[in-house]
């Protein structure tokens, strides 16, 4: 929850700094608040049924962490890269979770029949 509440902040700090209107600022606030409260339950119940979601999401954020550390040093990764291997590993994980889910199906039904 902590996690949560500094992403956000961390999110309106950015916007905050993008835009010069305040109503473009509340309106975005506002509307990513709707986001996040609809789809917050659903979410939540995904990476905990899917543990290796988690590790994902973790490595997301060192990667990340890891590239402002190396800017800080005058060391400019292209942000390519970084999307790039970023949805590779989407793409790798999805892969993962559609086999482990046809293999569940197939134990389900060799138990049933």
């Amino acid at each position: 929850m902590v996690l949560d509440i500094v992403f956000s902040l961390d999110s309106i700090i950015t916007a905050v700094g993008m835009v010069d209107q305040r109503w473009v600022m509340v309106t975005a606030i506002v509307v990513s608040i709707v986001f996040m409260l609809a789809f917050a339950g659903p979410i939540g119940r995904f990476v905990e049924a899917h543990p290796t979601v988690k590790v994902l999401a973790l490595s997301f954020l060192i990667m990340i962490g890891m590239v402002l550390i190396a800017d800080g040093f005058g060391l400019h990764i292209p942000k390519g890269y970084v999307y790039t291997a970023m949805a590779f590993s989407v793409f790798v994980e999805a892969i993962n979770l559609w086999i482990r889910r046809r293999e569940q199906k197939a134990a389900a039904r060799a138990e049933t029949g």
